[in-house]
């Protein structure tokens, strides 16, 4: 039986921790220039996921 392949774009995104699955915040990537400094400042650092999703990330990173 082959392993089961892990979502590799979900791996890249996702972190597991103890209290469910780390995220960054989007709309930090490019074109920042129009962006007020206010809310970059605000993009920055991690994220829990919404408990609603944490059952696709479980799914996709097969973490059960």
């Amino acid at each position: 039986m082959p392993k089961a392949k892990v979502h590799s774009g979900a791996a890249k995104r996702f972190k597991k921790v103890a209290g469910g699955f780390k995220r960054k915040s989007a709309h930090k990537s490019h074109i920042l220039t129009k962006m007020t400094t206010k809310r970059k400042r605000q993009l920055r650092g991690t994220n829990l996921v919404h408990k609603s999703d944490v059952v696709l990330i479980d799914r996709m990173l097969r973490t059960k």
